[in-house]
């Protein structure tokens, strides 16, 4: 059962937890206490707007362009709508599916998501810590402000998968897969659609990319073969260039000196203020994060690098969610990357049915890209998707109320998806499909 605090002789904990979820807050309620982070989501990404500096909730909240792609991705939930079937026993319901070969409390898992130090100090930890308590699975992000090791060492019993972007360094990427395996990741998930950085105005418009900060490399200050590529540029390096001193600039070296602490060995920030590494640690890593040149025949490399599953993430194209499972890969995640990478690019709810019939129930088949609430993910999964991951509602929900505020948004999630499961007359995820859906223009 996903966890959740209740009341033990609440009898609405034997009810589900859409059932639990809303005796707690009504119950404290009475006492004039409200959620830790807002349910619908307009109020939860305009909490965390209020909560954030406008460069947290710059980098966090936009997409790429226009942010068309955005707007597309909601836009395709809302031409299906959920049939309510009444009159059905919907008394017990199960929201347990499989996945990689281990039965999960839920279909829901949490997407990699980078820089969560722009949201909360506890950043990863935090994120970690609610998505164990909710047993919900969270995969880690390659742009962690926290190393896999500690992640894995606080939150031993935590469920986890680790996001790699295929950087331009094999040895690099062995190394992460290696370090991965060894922290217990169940599967590796390749993402595939960040080769080349994509067109983010919002960024863009204030000048502001956390990685030059130092901020979202803690996977690779930590790795023995990252640190060797700093030392071999120090050794090499005939000093950078020069930047005008403003309150802003000193700043930034406060940051890139305090996250460089990794690759000097010292904890002291005046002596990492001094040094060089920490700065030549930012340029390594903008030099080596990813390869435009990754295709099809690189991904053979990882099989020699680990023996976990590997997932493609990225997919958006039938053909390619085809290829993928003719080239043996474990599974396929349907995404846009949230509209952050391509402005205009086809919204991955419309293009999971086909995916799905291609995949043929070969591999599972990941959906994220849109997803804000239950319901949303009720669709996504009605519509043949093996699970369903989240990506920016927690981030609010940490920006606004740390781990609390992540549990409360999983929680939230997961009550909204077993309501409508029971409204729709089904008791068990497993039991969703097409049929319960109906075409808003049909």
């Amino acid at each position: 059962m996903v966890g959740a605090v209740a009341a033990p002789d609440d009898p609405a904990a034997a009810r589900g937890i859409a059932r639990r979820a809303q005796s707690d807050v009504y119950r404290a309620g009475v006492s004039g206490a409200r959620p830790a982070v807002p349910t619908q989501p307009g109020a939860l990404e305009e909490a965390a707007r209020a909560a954030l500096s406008p460069e947290a909730f710059a980098y966090i909240a936009g997409g790429a362009g226009a942010e068309r792609t955005v707007a597309a991705n909601r836009a395709a939930f809302a031409r299906w709508q959920v049939w309510p079937r009444p009159l059905r026993d919907v008394s017990v319901r199960d929201l347990g599916t499989r996945f990689l070969g281990v039965d999960r409390p839920s279909p829901l898992l949490l997407a990699p998501l980078g820089v969560m130090e722009l949201a909360h100090p506890d950043a990863d930890l935090a994120v970690a810590r609610a998505a164990a308590a909710m047993g919900v699975p969270y995969v880690l992000s390659n742009q962690a402000s926290v190393p896999m090791e500690r992640i894995a060492g606080s939150v031993p019993e935590g469920a986890r998968l680790f996001q790699l972007y295929w950087s331009a360094s094999d040895e690099l990427n062995a190394s992460l897969l290696r370090r991965a395996e060894a922290a217990g990741a169940e599967a590796i998930v390749v993402t595939l659609d960040t080769h080349l950085l994509g067109w983010r105005t919002r960024d863009l418009d204030l000048g502001y990319l956390p990685f030059t900060r130092g901020m979202g490399i803690a996977q690779y200050t930590s790795d023995p073969v990252f640190r060797e590529l700093v030392r071999a540029r120090a050794g090499s390096s005939t000093g950078g260039s020069k930047v005008r001193v403003t309150p802003k600039t000193i700043a930034a070296g406060i940051s890139i000196a305090r996250n460089g602490a990794a690759v000097t060995g010292s904890p002291s920030l005046r002596g990492n203020l001094r040094s060089p590494l920490p700065r030549l640690a930012v340029e390594t890593f903008l030099d080596v994060f990813s390869t435009p040149a990754l295709t099809w025949d690189d991904l053979a490399k990882a099989r020699t690098w680990t023996s976990l599953p590997l997932i493609l993430k990225g997919i958006v194209h039938p053909d390619d969610a085809a290829r993928a499972v003719d080239e043996g890969l474990d599974g396929v995640w349907v995404s846009n990357h949230g509209g952050r990478q391509i402005d205009q690019s086809v919204p991955t709810l419309d293009v999971l049915p086909a995916i799905v019939e291609r995949v043929a129930g070969r591999v599972p088949v990941i959906f994220d890209s849109g997803v804000r609430g239950g319901a949303d993910a009720f669709i996504a999964l009605a519509l043949g998707a093996t699970m369903v991951a989240l990506g920016r509602p927690y981030a609010y929900g940490l920006g606004i109320a740390g781990e609390t505020g992540v549990r409360e948004v999983i929680r939230n999630v997961l009550a909204e998806l077993d309501v409508t499961l029971g409204l729709a007359g089904l008791t068990a995820v497993r039991d969703v499909d097409t049929a319960a859906l109906r075409r808003a223009d049909g």
